[in-house]
């Protein structure tokens, strides 16, 4: 089995960053690529930003672009970051790391972030 573990979620003020951090444990997989979604009370969970593990092509969601940036570790390493700049209280969410590999799909638990204005 493949455990996703997010950390760095928080409170911050309207304008402040938060890095967020997703590591994958367990079984190894063939990965295909990494996301972080979220989800806000009452909302649909979307898609913030996603990464592909080869060749590195990058997504975001509109209201994110120039303000989050998604990133990856060094190849030894299954984990992906998303430091998240100019927070705005809309961006207030459970983030939720994705690993979309070559046999399956894992979510993680999530971590809160919540943006004061």
């Amino acid at each position: 089995q493949v455990q996703l573990a997010e950390s760095g979620g928080g409170s911050v003020q309207a304008g402040g960053s938060l890095r967020l951090a997703c590591a994958a444990s367990g079984r190894a997989v063939g990965v295909v690529a990494m996301a972080w979604y979220r989800q806000a009370p009452g909302k649909e969970r979307e898609l913030v930003a996603r990464i592909r593990w080869a060749g590195h092509e990058i997504i975001y969601t509109d209201s994110v672009k120039g303000r989050f940036t998604i990133s990856r570790d060094n190849p030894r390493n299954t984990k992906v970051y998303l430091q998240m700049n100019s927070l705005k209280p809309e961006d207030t969410a459970v983030y939720l790391c994705r690993l979309d590999g070559i046999s399956g799909v894992y979510w993680g638990q999530g971590t809160q972030v919540t943006v004061s204005s």
